[in-house]
């Protein structure tokens, strides 16, 4: 059974896409797009608490990126559940990027950016490859995963992909009226957001996004490397 979105946000971690992409999500919803997001992992080992349990921060983490996405305006946010730290680049997980992609059909898929020359987590290099061959070509073409077609999915072409996080970003988004919007969301993810080593770092997070609008006739924006999909 298919459904439609007009955007689909693969995220590797709950909290990662807020970083990544929530400013330009509240603005996409606002403007009647639907947004779904595709949380692989579920974070189970991001704390540095040792009183909390594995288990007991994976559900933690659920709750708070469903309360962050009810902010946002997200549609629907579907959650994968692979081990944090777990991520492999399989035909099984690139299968479930593939059918998700086939059900949902959106124009626009959004992740985080492969090619990063700084320390990177591992499981954002991992869904981030998975993602782009997901949506090129396996997505694509008709022999691929052809049993997907007796589940009623058909091919589908993405339109673009948005990279965050990357050094070479080509394409900026305004989020100067959504920059508390992103804010909100982030501060659902308690979990996370408490650990945070420094105070003041909602005044950090402005700064970076106004020196991302640099040039731009607007005050604070998201950047991503975006590649239009042509063929």
């Amino acid at each position: 059974m298919t459904k439609s979105a007009d955007v689909m946000v693969v995220t590797p971690h709950p909290d990662d896409a807020e970083f990544g992409v929530a400013g330009t999500v509240a603005r996409w919803t606002k403007e009647g797009k639907d947004v779904v997001y595709v949380v692989c992992t579920n974070g189970d080992k991001g704390t540095s608490d040792r009183s909390v349990k594995p288990e007991e921060l994976a559900k933690i983490r659920e709750q708070e990126q469903l309360e962050a996405a009810r902010v946002l305006g997200v549609r629907e946010v579907v959650f994968l559940r692979h081990p944090d730290q777990g991520l492999e680049d399989t035909p099984e997980f690139r299968k479930e990027i593939v059918r998700l992609i086939r059900m949902y059909r959106p124009q626009t898929v959004v992740t985080a950016d492969l090619y990063r020359r700084r320390i990177w987590h591992r499981d954002h290099r991992i869904t981030s490859q998975v993602t782009l061959d997901a949506v090129f070509p396996y997505s694509r073409d008709y022999l691929s995963y052809p049993d997907l077609i007796d589940e009623g999915l058909e091919p589908h072409k993405v339109k673009e992909v948005l990279l965050w996080g990357g050094d070479e970003p080509n394409y900026r988004t305004d989020i100067t009226e959504t920059f508390s919007t992103k804010t909100a969301a982030l501060h659902c993810h308690e979990s996370q957001m408490s650990a945070i080593p420094y105070e003041g770092w909602e005044q950090r997070l402005r700064e970076r996004h106004a020196a991302l609008a640099e040039g731009e006739d607007y005050e604070l924006a998201e950047a991503f490397h975006r590649v239009e999909i042509l063929w």
